[in-house]
């Protein structure tokens, strides 16, 4: 079943990100071929107050201006000029909280997912990193704003339960510039499936 809009603005981001994991990440970007699989690393990045966020210290620019949309939309941004990175905006419209889908097991769209990405063979960690899951998956900086609620890029819960025994919460990766924020525990990984 597709999450609902109601699912994506609720006001917990931190619980959000962690209910993320086994949830499926969907496209249909391309030659209408859907590829997709598990979610199995994602990261918080809780607005305002949080250091390493974009939008911290309410701070509203082009790019920012996404993140204080309605939850349920996609925010995709280019790290370093290289990689669009995939976040899922949450909460309600001006509370700018993003999660960032760091990790996906692929499971649809095999054949797609190896031409885009140049790999031969696909394995459960081929997309662990938040470069590779956008990569794979299609996703691109023109896909920013798209909503989570249609046909395009979209996550449903296909009843896999994950309980807190098989997630790991570590601090989050990249993010020294945070300073004692970059220490919070705001990054969720799957033990298994």
């Amino acid at each position: 079943m597709k999450l609902s809009k109601q699912f994506y603005t609720q006001d917990d981001v931190i619980t959000l990100a962690s209910k993320m994991l086994g949830k499926y990440l969907f496209t249909n970007i391309d030659s209408n071929i859907i590829t997709g699989g598990i979610i199995s690393e994602t990261e918080v990045y809780a607005g305002i107050n949080d250091k390493a966020s974009h939008a911290y210290n309410n701070k509203r620019t082009k790019r920012t201006n996404t993140m204080y949309m309605e939850g349920g939309i996609a925010y995709v941004y280019l790290c370093y000029g290289i990689h669009a990175l995939f976040n899922i905006v949450t909460n309600i419209k001006n509370v700018p909280h993003a999660i960032l889908v760091r990790g996906v097991i692929p499971t649809h769209g095999l054949e797609k997912i190896k031409q885009r990405t140049g790999y031969t063979k696909i394995i459960n960690n081929s997309l662990n990193g938040p470069g590779k899951v956008t990569k794979a998956m299609g996703i691109k900086t023109s896909h920013d704003k798209a909503p989570l609620t249609e046909n395009k890029i979209w996550i449903e819960d296909r009843g896999i339960y994950v309980s807190d025994n098989n997630i790991t919460k570590t601090q989050r990766v990249g993010i020294d510039y945070a300073g004692k924020d970059a220490l919070l525990p705001y990054r969720f990984i799957l033990k298994k499936t």
